[in-house]
């Protein structure tokens, strides 16, 4: 028996390396009696029966998973994020930060199209990326169009972790990637071929090496037009607000319409970005306003039940 990674999943096949060597397995029909699906990024023991295929017999536990893609513990995520084309968005921001955060995954916020900023917007532009790094994130933002230093710096991220990329649309993720690794298309086209063996197979999602790391082929995902966590939860996926939490009157201070705040002192004092704030009434109102759904927590609207 060996231990591998999923790198890819293709009809029912699932490619795990394990030692430098990629075995197509198939998983044990136990999994489909329990519900279990392997996913890629998921740490499996496989049996190795023949030269480079088997058949997956257990699988560790995930640290975390997403839907959208379906994909499994993954270490950080490159948040891409354009200056303008479209116009920068810290409320689009925040939901994509909240839901990493909810998932417990390391978020990089890399700021594109900085060539485009006129000289008078920049100092706004810095001062939003001067507060999110006093928040603990990291940042980065230039005026130049994917400088050669600053993707190297992001490049050496990557080892030895799993990386996702995510973003709207045409915020520039793709051309993101192809300044870290500029053969990046032609390596996963190869791959893909490779690991295909010939046949014409849609790939749901696949991970490739950069820098001793993985990284998703499929750059971004969706799951964080959903809020899925609890309303009393929402505080903590905040870090300022975590951290300035302690000071308020109330332990379960939800920093809404509670007397001596200290997260809205916060805010007035300017320790707390006002669009933060904006963005955590906005949220915690929306998580408010949804509906339970009681088929996936396991509940029933019947008395007694």
């Amino acid at each position: 028996m060996q231990r591998g990674q999923i790198i890819q999943s293709l009809s029912g096949f699932y490619d795990v390396i394990s030692q430098e060597q990629i075995f197509r397995t198939r998983a044990r029909g136990n999994f489909r009696k329990q519900k279990i699906s392997p996913l890629v990024g998921d740490w499996v023991e496989f049996d190795p029966q023949t030269q480079g295929e088997g058949y997956i017999l257990k699988i560790d536990p995930r640290k975390n998973q997403l839907v959208r893609p379906s994909l499994a513990n993954i270490d950080q995520a490159v948040v891409v994020t354009a200056c303008v084309q479209p116009d920068f968005s810290t409320n689009l921001l925040d939901r994509q930060l909240v839901t990493l955060e909810e998932k417990k995954i390391e978020p990089i916020i890399y700021f594109t199209k900085g060539d485009l900023v006129s000289e008078a917007a920049r100092a706004n532009l810095a001062q939003i990326a001067d507060g999110y790094r006093q928040i603990g994130y990291e940042v980065y933002l230039t005026w130049d169009a994917f400088p050669e230093e600053t993707v190297l710096k992001l490049k050496q991220t990557f080892k030895n972790r799993l990386t996702i990329f995510m973003g709207q649309t045409g915020a520039g993720k793709s051309t993101l990637l192809n300044h870290i690794d500029p053969n990046l298309q032609l390596q996963t086209g190869a791959v893909s071929q490779a690991l295909n063996r010939g046949k014409h197979t849609t790939r749901k999602v696949a991970l490739f090496k950069i820098n001793k790391g993985l990284v998703a082929d499929t750059p971004g995902f969706s799951s964080y037009t959903v809020f899925e966590m609890a309303l009393e939860e929402l505080k903590n996926l905040f870090p300022e607000i975590s951290r300035t939490s302690r000071h308020c009157r109330f332990r379960e201070c939800l920093h809404i319409n509670e007397p001596d705040c200290a997260v809205k002192t916060a805010v007035q004092t300017g320790d707390i970005m006002q669009s933060r704030y904006d963005n955590y009434v906005q949220f915690f109102n929306l998580i408010k306003a949804q509906k339970p759904v009681y088929a996936r927590k396991g509940y029933s609207k019947k008395k007694g039940n």
